[in-house]
């Protein structure tokens, strides 16, 4: 069965990236009914430090115990949906911080994105595309794009339109297509790892 990881980007209190998560992943799973299995992935549960492993991820794994449980619960997964807000133009640093932690746990994994904001988190997902390239991930098609203007009631009572629900199962479609054409590659991956 094929893993999706739903990564809630902001560990802000009050955020709204909670309930998003919590919506995408039902909508997924109804959508795709057994061929795949959504799970929230919440940073606040990892209350990871800003980056303190000596060595750069692309150089060698990390060795401390809270890197060793983030690139574990990562590298479990064959597809990612990043949920993300926009704060300045770009995702949180929460976000950017736990991505940088790894390197080999993300490779060959299809992303999609769904981002929140006044326009949607549209800069945020981009600097997080350019991000994908590196780590060597299939960035895939249109995000799913809410804004605090039509998706939430006073920016904070998420209440997403109807056109939207087609736009997550668009998503999770072209997900699980990318996640089983790269099957191989993250096999061959994981045998020179």
């Amino acid at each position: 069965m094929t893993r999706i990881g739903i990564i809630i980007g902001s560990t802000r209190p009050g955020r709204n990236g909670d309930r998003v998560a919590r919506w995408v992943r039902d909508l997924a799973a109804e959508h795709a009914g057994d061929s795949a299995d959504f799970e929230v992935v919440d940073l606040k549960d990892y209350a990871l430090p800003l980056l303190d492993e000596a060595v750069p991820a692309r150089a060698a794994a990390g060795t401390r115990p809270h890197t060793r449980r983030w690139a574990e619960r990562i590298g479990s997964y064959d597809a990612f949906v990043v949920v993300t807000p926009e704060y300045n133009t770009a995702p949180p640093a929460s976000l950017t911080n736990a991505i940088d932690y790894l390197y080999e746990e993300w490779g060959g994994k299809p992303v999609g994105y769904v981002g929140y904001g006044v326009f949607g988190a549209v800069m945020a997902v981009q600097k997080l595309r350019a991000q994908a390239g590196v780590l060597r991930m299939a960035d895939i098609g249109p995000q799913v794009a809410l804004s605090l203007y039509e998706d939430f009631v006073d920016f904070a009572d998420f209440r997403p339109r109807r056109p939207r629900v087609a736009e997550v199962h668009g998503m999770v479609d072209e997900l699980l297509a990318w996640a089983r054409a790269l099957a191989p590659l993250r096999a061959v991956s994981a045998v020179t790892a």
